[in-house]
């Protein structure tokens, strides 16, 4: 397929004219709808627009079907198409009372905008609280007034209504000039619930480079502006230290010079609020980043790195997480602050007698402090290890609670304590010894060094009083400045420590840029070859090992599983039901072997539409109740927030799971909070859970691994004979 986007000489994205901004009001939506027939164009456009997308990356775009028809299928040619362009395409709802509110911040994002039969899309490229900007067919830029976006939005689902309310209106007589007003307000309460649903917010995905993500955010921008701010507001303060010296030096203040010393005062408190401005913007923005990033690194984790880990290092690497980001920013911060008070205390000193001096000695002082530092870094790491260590041990033995008290000997419980109690105490004595010189010893010892360096020229080279103020200015700014580095190495220090445990999940996001990007199948293919008779899951010769050179836990495994089969698996502890079980849900990959779904390998469709169609539920110790609402546990593999459908369809799997009389206990229902801290749930009432979170999700292939070994003989037949109902394909796993 032609892209005439790619083959533009000129930026029309960037360039934008003063037609193409005007006010557009009188516009008719027309202008601005995409047909669907050109929606992979509008997206790239959009892409490119927002600085998603560059110039370089777009040429190199394989050719992109056209967008098929139907949500289902449009659904899946988005997730394509966001994949390879390397961003994210995240869908977007809100209720009829919110869409003002969506629309003034959606940007970029692509809404539909059903017209009769037709289906077209809207590139919503900015928000804004009156005006939106929006993308033409024609490629300009259009600004278009909210309202009528809006109208333009909703306009199907208020058609049916619009007749009784206008009869309703005329009814009660309801002035013309009130009319609007009164319109909006009654389907307002009439469509409270009602979703408008479909669009896609595009963003830069966190898969991305930390370098582009901070650059698609501004930070730079942002951060030379603050460092500006600071170097002004250090320089107004030099300036108002010389009006008062001046004045103090000729003995007596003149009023033009006490109000140009209040003039500079207020101005470097206005550059202070611009610095907190700009370091607040800094903070959010990054911390966006940060958590985004995290998040996504987590999901792109192999089974294998996490599973020998404990809730106490799973805990440890939270805490980490939060102390990265403040100590990143706070220690940038504070670094290069002290980076600009140094320069500032050099110049000031160049003024003074001796000042070449001065400065040598400074620079000696700050290699010592950098020396002390390394020592203190030493010190750190082994301290926070053993921290850690503690922690760790901390929790799973809070975990274990309940163990430990009916099968531990209470002799034993606190074996091993005072040791490393002893040990933690020792290492904490020495860092805070090395602390203190750093934090105390270091500035002030180089107040004592830089006031000899004043004193010997005031007394025996007969220096002014002037000379010497310059001298003293200089060495407070030195002061200063130390006092801001010790705290800024300390900061970059202990985010160099914290690293070590939130490192690998930052780098564990960069691997889904890395995979090579799946197929487009469209689902019309799909449903082509499940008409006729194509097997769900076939594989050949799959074998896997756990480490390198292990034991090959399967080996030249074959099967087919075809549509309608109910099959069960029995076999041994240790013999490779689970471990294939995860490799049929995508959970693994096998060391070798082919996995096909319909014929399609996996590789091929990408494990995110694969794990769409295979849903597992792993053995209990690997399946987790969330601190959440029941809803949400239920449905968390299915669309979120859910539609009354849905939670009908979860309350009718749950009763015949018979977990009728756990609804009814619960006080707040479906929005009863569930997991660790919330709601107790028996072993039996969690594996029907889990059991009923796999059925919603209505896939192709359910995998029930050790699922009804929890259930009394009752429970069981009723939780089979709902499986048996619901699943189109079931692969039961059990011991013989």
């Amino acid at each position: 397929m032609t892209r005439t986007w790619r083959n533009d000489k000129l930026p029309l994205f960037i360039a934008l004219s003063a037609n193409s901004m005007a006010n557009a009001d009188n516009i008719n939506l027309h202008a601005v709808t995409w047909p669907a027939s050109r929606l992979d164009q509008a997206v790239e456009g959009l892409a490119k627009a927002a600085g998603l997308l560059s110039t370089s990356k777009a040429s190199a775009l394989p050719d992109i079907p056209e967008a098929p028809r139907g949500e289902e299928s449009l659904r899946e040619w988005m997730a394509f198409v966001s994949h390879h362009m390397d961003i994210e395409a995240v869908p977007v709802e809100s209720s009829y009372p919110d869409i003002e509110k969506m629309l003034q911040h959606a940007g970029p994002s692509v809404l539909p905008i059903i017209s009769g039969e037709e289906t077209g899309f809207l590139l919503l490229l900015k928000g804004g609280s009156r005006k939106l900007t929006l993308i033409a067919t024609d490629r300009s830029f259009r600004r278009i007034s909210l309202e009528t976006v809006r109208a333009g939005l909703c306009r199907e689902l208020e058609a049916p209504l619009m007749d009784s309310v206008d009869h309703l209106l005329n009814e009660a007589e309801v002035p013309e000039d009130r009319r609007e007003k009164a319109r909006t307000a009654i389907l307002r309460e009439q469509l409270n619930t009602a979703q408008i649903q479909g669009g896609w917010l595009l963003r830069i995905s966190p898969a991305e480079g930390l370098p582009g993500q901070i650059r698609h955010a501004r930070i730079p921008r942002q951060f030379i502006f603050l460092m500006i701010a600071h170097a002004v507001s250090q320089l107004l303060t030099l300036v108002g230290w010389w009006i008062m010296g001046r004045g103090v030096f000729q003995g007596h203040f003149e009023l033009p010079w006490i109000g140009a010393w209040a003039l500079v005062l207020f101005t470097s408190v206005f550059f202070q609020l611009l610095m907190g401005w700009a370091q607040s913007l800094i903070s959010v923005d990054a911390g966006i980043i940060c958590k985004q990033r995290l998040l996504y690194g987590i999901l792109q984790l192999d089974p294998e790195e996490i599973r020998h880990q404990g809730a106490g290092q799973f805990l440890g690497r939270v805490m980490e997480s939060e102390a990265v980001e403040s100590l990143a920013l706070g220690g940038g911060f504070i670094a290069v602050a002290a980076g600009i008070d140094f320069i500032t205390a050099a110049a000031v000193m160049a003024l003074a007698p001796g000042g070449g001096f001065q400065a040598f000695l400074l620079l000696c002082w700050t290699v010592l402090t950098a020396w002390i530092c390394l020592g203190y870094f030493r010190d750190t790491r082994e301290w926070v290890e053993t921290y850690r260590e503690m922690t760790n041990r901390l929790v799973e033995r809070m975990v274990g609670h309940r163990t430990r008290l009916a099968q531990e000997d209470h002799r034993h419980w606190h074996d091993d304590e005072d040791q490393e109690l002893d040990l933690y105490l020792e290492l904490s004595e020495t860092l805070d010894r090395t602390g203190i010189i750093l934090s105390t010893v270091i500035p002030r010892g180089w107040m004592l060094v830089g006031l000899l360096t004043i004193v010997y020229p005031f007394i025996f080279a007969a220096e002014t009083a002037a000379h010497m103020a310059v001298g003293l200015g200089g060495m407070f700014l030195a002061y200063q400045a130390l006092s801001s580095l010790t705290n800024g190495i300390l900061s970059i220090m202990s985010l160099m420590i914290a690293w070590d445990q939130v490192g690998p999940l930052f780098k564990a996001a960069s691997r889904g840029k890395k995979e090579k990007p799946p197929s487009f199948i469209p689902p019309d293919v799909i449903r082509h070859r499940q008409e006729k008779g194509w097997p769900i899951v076939t594989a050949r010769d799959l074998t896997f090992r756990y480490r390198k050179g292990g034991r090959a836990i399967l080996e030249n495994c074959s099967l087919q599983i075809h549509e309608g089969d109910r099959l069960l698996l029995e076999g041994p502890s240790g013999g490779g039901k689970s471990t294939l079980a995860t490799l049929l849900s995508g959970l693994r990959a096998p060391e070798s072997g082919v996995l096909q779904f319909r014929g399609i390998d996996q590789q091929k469709m990408g494990l995110r539409f694969w794990r769409r169609r295979m849903v597992s539920a792993p053995q209990f110790h690997e399946n987790h109740v969330l601190t959440e609402t029941f809803a949400f546990n239920l449905l968390m593999g299915r669309r979120w927030p859910p539609m009354p459908e849905d939670i009908a369809e979860a309350e009718a799997v749950c009763r015949e799971l018979g977990l009728g009389d756990l609804i009814n206990r619960m006080p707040a229902g479906f929005q009863q909070m569930v997991g660790e801290s919330g709601w107790q749930l028996s072993h039996g009432e969690r594996s029907r859970l889990f059991i009923a979170r796999a059925l919603l999700q209505g896939a192709d292939l359910i995998i029930l691994d050790e699922s009804f070994a929890a259930l009394d003989p009752e429970n069981l037949l009723m939780a089979m004979e709902c499986v048996l109902r619901r699943a189109r394909t079931v692969l039961v796993i059990a011991h013989p």
